[in-house]
């Protein structure tokens, strides 16, 4: 292939890149348009050649010292015959960084004919692998930063996406007078270098950054006029970048780790209360209905159940062991477990988290695959399972809910499962996977999209090691449920070592921010805004038939629903006035002076109090039928109410959402922020109200912000959902 050849020559001749006229005839061979061209040894010979082309023509040097040509001035541009060329090359020549510089020649082109500069890159992500870029191009693509980023491999609706990402793409239709284009061409190109079959994808085990800048896109050509090519300092594994099928057995493949009828116990002991210890009684007092086994190779019993020596002395097969001893002896005893062990959590540290324990960490492993067994950790606390009656925390909600969860944290997985129960959250599982050496994110998430009992999906993660496998699974078909993703530790990472423009823009929480465009994701910034979309998600049904744009807002607190109608906006949702035919049938309700119909809905506290509190029912029956909403959010100030003596409308508020959402099936999302004043007595209303919101399926938030982001949030899925089904 012409690709491998040309890098075995350049790294034969010590270079770490390919020269201007390799990596054009690499282009022309992967069928992009390029222009004529041909490499002078001498003023005289660059005469001569250029004679052979069309004019006017481009000069450029060539010099295994020089990346960036244009920084050096390299690049004469607009020449109009072949003296003029001579001439160029004479002055070129007397710079002072090309005089000191080792020079293979000089490249004679025919200049590209007129249009819009843009910029293609590719780069490795070390997450992810293969990386497209598109930008505006030239010598502005640094300065202006106006960027899009995708992961390879991109199909066309990626392309079209990027394109319309960058501002620079607004001039396909048609600025300032000029005509419209079709971006098509370009599209092609973009698939040319990034798809399936693409020139940098299908070759990033090879070079590791890649420009093409610029492109010029006119009416009927897209040129590349320039491109540069970064070879790889290391020999990649194409493999990794391969697509990964589907685990059709995934299920039962899992099932031990989340209903295991065995668990062993290490680290227990009869003298003191250590954290396996602990263990136990968490199982017991969660109502785990299996078998528990102690191992201890000379106490015979330990909280009350007869001990075993030995992983292998125990009657039954384990399907899970929580280990909790010492690191260094964890390998030899799983080594001598005799495939009796289906999966091994270790909650030891000491393994690959610290220098000192890389070579631990593929110790236990390896020793761990010998005899069948999964590990899930090092360095973690384990696994939450109301299904399997499995806890780690105290007091965790047994009731099996339908939102799975991955967490590379553990302390953070008990954050997230006590204070989502106080929230309303109920979960099918939790899994923590610390330094996940054996178990990955990739196998957890795979498993949840098949799992019946989970409807949507969160993330925790710093890092993830198998990323291509994972951007893979999230983009296909597998990929049936909405993830909510909460990324750690992006701060600490800097720009990619960068020899191409692309290296220079591409960062890796970037890298991320593409995974999210390109599959059912959204990336939050804080645990609270974690729960808040989770918990929309546990209540609501995705319709990306019908994406949320047009939000009622429905309270009392004129200030604090303008104050709303503004966070919406901001949230690119509308919360713009009532049509006639909603606003007639409100007026005719004839509601006490003071209450707003034209939405928001502005009712005070007399309003809310009309008919026993059922006034409401009846504003949300007419919203419901008539207003076109795709959601409703409702806020009360509980505050408003105290002292004011007459009906507290949030005792049948509930009960009337339930009905009209029962009248109204699938026509709006419904979520309710109740707002206190940080008194106890309002505070521990709001937890009753909550609960019994849960009950009905209406997610409960602290403020309108809370609720407007988890609506912009599932806005964002269901319209990424609807161009797929689209």
């Amino acid at each position: 292939m012409l690709i491998s050849k040309a890098v075995e020559a350049a790294t034969a001749a010590g270079r770490s890149f390919l020269s201007e006229p390799e990596g054009k005839s690499i282009l022309a061979a992967a069928g992009f348009d390029t222009p004529k061209f041909s490499v002078a040894s001498s003023e005289d010979h660059a005469r001569s050649l250029a004679r052979e082309l069309r004019p006017p023509f481009a000069v450029k040097v060539i010099s295994p010292d020089i990346v960036h040509k244009s920084d050096v001035g390299g690049v004469i541009t607009g020449l109009p015959d072949s003296d003029a060329v001579g001439e160029a090359i004479k002055q070129m020549s007397a710079a002072p960084k090309i005089k000191t510089a080792k020079i293979d020649g000089w490249l004679v082109e025919e200049m590209a004919p007129n249009g819009y500069e843009f910029a293609i890159g590719g780069v490795n992500d070390p997450s992810f692998g293969p990386m497209i870029l598109l930008a505006v191009g030239g010598i502005f693509i640094e300065v202006l930063e106006d960027i899009a980023l995708r992961i390879c491999p991109i199909t066309e609706m990626d392309a079209r996406e990027m394109i319309s990402e960058i501002k620079y793409g607004k001039i396909f239709d048609g600025v300032r007078g000029s005509k419209p284009m079709d971006p098509r061409q370009l599209v092609e190109i973009m698939l040319l270098f990034g798809g399936v079959n693409g020139l940098f994808y299908r070759n990033a085990n090879l070079i590791s950054e890649a420009d093409v800048n610029p492109l010029i896109v006119s009416e009927d050509r897209v040129v590349a006029v320039d491109s540069r090519f970064i070879i790889s300092e290391e020999s990649s594994d194409c493999t990794k970048f391969t697509k990964a099928e589907p685990n059709h057995s995934i299920l039962s493949q899992f099932q031990p780790l989340f209903e295991p009828k065995t668990v062993a116990v290490l680290g227990a002991s009869s003298k003191s209360k250590t954290i396996a210890n602990t263990f136990i009684r968490r199982l017991k007092d969660f109502g785990y209905p299996g078998n528990i086994y102690p191992i201890h190779p000379t106490v015979h019993e330990i909280e009350g159940l007869s001990t075993f020596p030995d992983l292998r002395s125990v009657p039954e097969v384990i399907d899970y062991a929580y280990i909790a001893i010492r690191a260094d002896l964890i390998p030899d005893i799983l080594a001598k477990s005799k495939s009796n062990v289906r999966f091994a959590q270790v909650i030891s540290a000491g393994f690959a988290e610290t220098t000192q324990g890389v070579d631990s960490q593929l110790d236990l492993v390896n020793k761990a695959r010998q005899n069948k067994t999964r590990i899930l950790g090092p360095n973690c606390l384990g696994t939450y399972s109301p299904r399997g009656g499995l806890t780690f925390p105290a007091n965790a909600p047994k009731e099996l809910g339908s939102i799975g969860v991955v967490s590379q944290s553990g302390g953070l997985s008990t954050d997230i499962i006590k204070r989502g129960e106080w929230r309303g959250l109920r979960f099918s599982s939790l899994v923590t996977i610390g330094n996940s050496a054996d178990v990955s994110p990739v196998d957890l998430v795979e498993f949840y999209f098949a799992d019946p009992h989970t409807r949507a999906i969160g993330l925790y993660l710093e890092d993830i090691k198998d990323g291509p496998r994972f951007s893979s699974l999230l983009r296909s078909k597998s990929a049936t449920k909405p993830v909510v993703m909460l990324l750690g530790g992006q701060s600490s990472q800097g720009k990619l070592a960068a020899a191409s423009h692309t290296g220079a823009l591409a960062t890796n929480y970037e890298a991320w921010q593409a995974l999210e465009k390109q599959s059912n994701v959204v990336i939050v910034t804080t645990i609270n805004a974690f729960i808040d979309v989770l918990l929309a998600l546990q209540s609501f049904e995705l319709r990306p038939a019908q994406p949320t744009r047009n939000v009622a807002l429905f309270g009392n607190g004129g200030g604090t629903s303008v104050l709303g109608a503004d966070i919406f906006a901001k949230l690119d949702l509308n919360v713009s006035p009532f049509n006639s035919t909603t606003i007639k049938n409100l007026d005719a309700l004839k509601l006490p002076p003071g209450t707003s119909i034209l939405n928001p809905v502005d009712t005070p506290v007399k309003t809310l109090q009309e008919k026993d509190g059922w006034i409401a029912g009846e504003i949300l029956d007419i919203i419901y039928e008539y207003g076109q909403q795709d959601a409703i959010a409702m806020h009360l100030n509980l505050a408003s109410f105290v002292g004011r003596g007459g009906v507290d409308p949030v005792n049948n508020l509930l009960r009337i959402v339930e009905k009209v959402q029962q009248d109204h099936p699938g026509k709006a999302h419904f979520g309710l922020a109740l707002r206190t004043d940080g008194s106890p007595e309002l505070d521990d209303a709001k937890r009753d109200y909550r609960e019994r919101a849960r009950l009905v399926n209406v997610p409960v938030y602290d403020e309108i912000p809370e609720l407007a982001l988890a609506l912009s949030a599932v806005s964002k899925l269901e319209r990424k959902l609807s161009k797929s089904i689209g």
